[in-house]
């Protein structure tokens, strides 16, 4: 971080491991975007709201979609109400400027306080997106093409990337920005994690469910392994039911909490871990 700036330690609601609030501090400091990977349910994208939050910054999010251009995080021109307003002559088109208007990176470029920025699932854009924002991330600015402006940053964003791993990155993006991967909680940390969401938990409850948890992402073949946010739904469903873990056996209650796919409770039922299922 900048000399005299606050670090990152986590927050009451995101209890993050120390290799993370090592790498997100030294990624700050050395003014470079973040990139996180990590398997669903590591808290991926709730990281830039845990550190917007810790730092006392805003947050600007950009979500990328699968027909998002690297442009829409710059600026959009808005052509055709434009148009539109040139031909009932109710407005002054003349100003060009009138009709543009910043997109996220824009945003937070142009913020008089330093912000940060989500860039979300870049990876589902295609291809050619994280190269075409090279510049930009390097620069921290941009030229917008029909007025002239430039947009640069007046205080340097934090910026957090994240990755599902769906497409691969290309190596010149990946240079210029740095890595970071998010292992799945062990059961220590998830317990931290846990009381955050039920406060007080029965200990003796949460070491079983806890048990049965870790078990069950062990069977080989699952196409998706349950993710802490399962965790959470099944250990609310096991509170609201009251059902105790000791009186079922092999049976996991409410196993569609934890499992999402048929085939996943198929290969489960297979593997033996755990030999019935409701």
């Amino acid at each position: 971080m900048q000399d005299g700036a606050a670090t990152w330690q986590g927050t009451s609601d995101y209890i993050a491991a120390e290799d993370l609030r090592r790498i997100v501090n030294v990624a700050a400091a050395l003014g470079r975007p973040l990139l996180v990977k990590g398997e669903p349910g590591t808290g991926k994208t709730l990281l830039a709201r845990s550190i917007a939050e810790g730092l006392g910054l805003d947050l600007i999010s950009w979500h990328v979609k699968s027909t998002t251009k690297a442009r829409d995080g710059l600026y959009v021109y808005d052509t055709v109400q434009r148009l539109y307003d040139s031909r009932f002559h109710d407005k002054d088109v003349s100003d060009i400027r009138a009709y543009i208007a910043l997109g996220p990176l824009g945003r937070a470029f142009a913020s008089e306080q330093r912000v940060v920025l989500l860039i979300d699932e870049i990876d589902k854009a295609d291809v050619e997106f994280p190269n075409d924002l090279l510049h930009e991330l390097d620069a921290m600015s941009f030229t917008i093409t029909e007025t002239g402006d430039l947009v640069a940053a007046k205080q340097r964003p934090v910026v957090i990337i994240t990755s599902n791993n769906e497409k691969e990155l290309p190596d010149a993006f990946l240079r210029r920005v740095v890595f970071h991967f998010i292992e799945f909680p062990d059961e220590a940390l998830m317990a931290q994690i846990v009381d955050v969401h039920f406060p007080g938990l029965d200990r003796t409850l949460l070491d079983k469910a806890l048990a049965v948890f870790y078990r069950l992402r062990k069977v080989d073949g699952l196409r998706k392994r349950p993710s802490t946010s399962e965790l959470v739904d099944w250990l609310a469903a096991l509170l609201a039911s009251g059902v105790d873990l000791d009186q079922v056996g092999d049976d996991v209650p409410f196993i569609g909490t934890l499992l999402k796919r048929e085939r996943d409770v198929i290969v489960a039922r297979e593997s033996g871990k755990p030999k019935r299922w409701r």
